[in-house]
């Protein structure tokens, strides 16, 4: 028998398999889809609402509300911008789906044009990494400063 009390009638064998039921289900529920949503887009009907050469930037502002990002230039777009990610286990997140809305103006500031666009319409930018290499590689500070010593010349510093 396994312990007294309400669990006397419990046979060892049965809690190992209730414990091991317990652990399987555990790490099966670890490994279940995560769904995360980041940023906002607008709904095709609060688009229906901005009319195209007649609302402003103010206005868009006040029906769809504030964009995610804007163009860099001054009278550059509104961009709303979505993503739906899955988080697998241990697994790279993975973008199931993204939405970006451009809101172009011209440059009154009045609405031009309004695009939709997908994860389809997308390219993929791969990132580069650059580094300026440096001509001080393997030398200490005090190593420069005693090798300048030589080859200073107060002519060319002056600027003559």
């Amino acid at each position: 028998m396994f312990g007294t009390g309400p669990f006397q009638n419990i046979t060892f064998r049965a809690a190992r398999i209730g414990v091991a039921a317990l652990v399987l289900s555990a790490g099966l529920a670890a490994c279940a889809s995560v769904y995360r949503s980041h940023g906002y887009t607008p709904s095709e009907a609060e688009l229906a609402e901005i009319k195209v050469g007649v609302d402003t930037r103010d206005s868009v502002i006040e029906t769809v509300g504030a964009p995610s990002s804007s163009g860099v230039l001054e009278n550059g777009g509104f961009y709303y911008i979505s993503t739906r990610m899955r988080h697998y286990g241990a697994r790279a997140p993975e973008v199931v789906s993204r939405q970006l809305v451009a809101i172009s103006f011209d440059q009154s500031g009045v609405v031009r044009n309004i695009e939709r666009y997908g994860l389809e319409d997308g390219q993929i930018i791969p990132l580069s990494r650059r580094v300026t290499s440096s001509s001080v590689e393997d030398k200490t500070f005090l190593r420069q400063l005693v090798g300048n010593l030589g080859t200073f010349n107060p002519a060319t510093a002056l600027g003559q």
